[in-house]
């Protein structure tokens, strides 16, 4: 192992590490070099994979077939971090953060050799990692994450040779109905495995409801309050079936879709502060609490809802990308904050489009919230117009105020993006009554006169209105 480097300090010259090479790392140290020259600060990142600033929200459309090539994910690659002065160190995974000598241990995985690099700034996006069974076969050939472009990339070259078309997906989440639809496209019988009552935890089983009739109605197999058990191979080692207690679901390729974790192995290991979601606890600049010369971003770190008041965990591009410009502009002597969340994500599965921004019903009880929910039935356009669809709104609203407290939508084209609109005003703590009087834009090929998410609100001040 090679001896510490030497200080960048000591040579008039600070030094930022960055330990992770996507969305918050790079967004950070890109930020943090546009305020400072070469000259006041150093910049070295640290990326374990083969694969810098790329979108894992796409690689199921690759998988898919929607996006032709791989590259097309690559918003910027190494070479082109490296000619903005970034010492970008690919292939090198950090073992180890030494907070009290102000240092990181890495490896370099091809060479297999290691060294220490000083610091005295580092940033922390090591993102999150995918949750992978404990049980008998969950490692075997045929069963596949999707958590990078190198999983990716594995997942298509066991689609290209194996000869079955059978496939099972574990987990009914964002990632699961997403590879769902990517295996349906490739001309897979789909078999969705899900321990929910109903697939997209992230809405209420109502709404989760309508996502699984559109689901078995583009020949999707939903199996839900189903617990899988074990994986089965067969002779040669390959998976076979997936199976839970009530029964066994043939399978040539397996997708897991369970979730993800955020990946604060290291941080845990250096004594940092974790919530009680497993990830790093920051303050509004993203720099982690109780030390000052640390920040962190991305999917490692929890977050503050700004509806239930609460830390959450959310893994989503959008968040990273923030998080790194926040910390890349602290960092670079500037000053920034990133506040919080409302919990907004969309999604499709086919052609049926799926929102939610805020709390579910249980997230309000949980946090102890008195709320009514209304549930109401709209068009995308006005209904005389050509291509209108139907789509569904439901809408969460505290009791005594009438403060919005959440959204769901599930419907056709025009559906999804809507929830926007309620995410703002989530974001400015609007109640539903006041929703309704919003400026919203209106033509027949748009919208109805009342758009529908007006029309929830109007439903929801409504029913307020009976709970004093």
């Amino acid at each position: 192992m090679s001896m510490s480097r030497t200080s960048a300090t000591n040579r008039g010259t600070e030094r930022l590490v960055v330990i992770g090479g996507d969305a918050a790392g790079m967004s950070a140290a890109s930020q943090a070099r546009r305020l400072k020259g070469p000259g006041e600060l150093e910049v070295v990142a640290f990326e374990r994979g083969h694969f810098t600033s790329f979108s894992a929200c796409g690689i199921p459309y690759w998988v898919g077939g929607d996006v032709p090539e791989r590259d097309q994910l690559i918003a910027r690659t190494p070479e082109e971090h490296r000619a903005r002065d970034i010492d970008l160190r690919m292939r090198t995974e950090v073992t180890e953060i030494d907070v009290d000598r102000g240092r990181v241990r890495a490896r370099d995985l091809d060479s297999g050799a290691e060294s220490w690099t000083s610091y005295d700034k580092l940033v922390i996006a090591t993102g999150a990692r995918p949750i992978r069974p404990d049980m008998p076969g969950a490692d075997a050939p045929g069963v596949h994450g999707v958590q990078n472009l190198d999983d990716g990339q594995a997942l298509l070259d066991t689609l290209a040779r194996t000869r079955g078309r059978r496939a099972v997906v574990v987990g009914a989440g964002y990632i699961g109905v997403e590879m769902a639809e990517a295996l349906i496209n490739r001309g897979y019988e789909v078999t969705v495995v899900n321990r929910g009552s109903e697939p997209m935890s992230t809405l209420d089983p109502d709404m989760g409801r309508l996502v699984h009739e559109a689901m078995e109605g583009m020949g999707i197999t939903m199996v839900n309050d189903a617990e899988v058990t074990k994986l089965l191979t067969g002779e040669d080692g390959w998976v076979r079936a997936v199976a839970t207690e009530d029964g066994e679901y043939p399978a040539d390729v397996v997708v897991l879709g369970i979730g993800v974790r955020p990946e604060t192995t290291l941080a845990k290991a250096a004594g940092l502060p974790l919530g009680k979601h497993g990830g790093l606890l920051t303050d509004l600049a993203m720099r982690v609490r109780g030390h000052e010369n640390i920040w962190a971003g991305g999917d490692c770190v929890e977050v503050l809802d700004l509806v239930s008041g609460q830390e959450r965990h959310i893994a989503l591009g959008t968040h990273a990308n923030k998080h790194g410009q926040v910390i890349g502009s602290n960092v670079g002597g500037g000053y920034a904050t990133f506040p919080g969340v409302v919990g907004t994500a969309v999604s499709k599965v086919c052609d049926l489009e799926i929102a939610r921004t805020g709390l579910r019903e249980k997230d309000a009880r949980r946090v102890g919230l008195q709320f009514e929910t209304v549930t109401i039935e709209s068009t995308s356009r006005a209904g005389y117009y050509p291509g209108a669809s139907l789509m569904t709104v439901k809408m969460l609203a505290e009791r005594r105020t009438g403060r919005l407290l959440g959204v769901q939508i599930v419907g056709r084209e025009g559906a999804g993006k809507r929830v926007d609109v309620a995410a703002v005003a989530l974001t400015a703590g609007m109640t539903v009554e006041q929703m309704t009087a919003l400026d919203l834009g209106y033509a027949p090929p748009f919208s109805p006169v009342w758009d529908p998410v007006l029309v929830a609100a109007r439903k929801a001040a409504k029913t307020v209105g009976q709970h004093p």
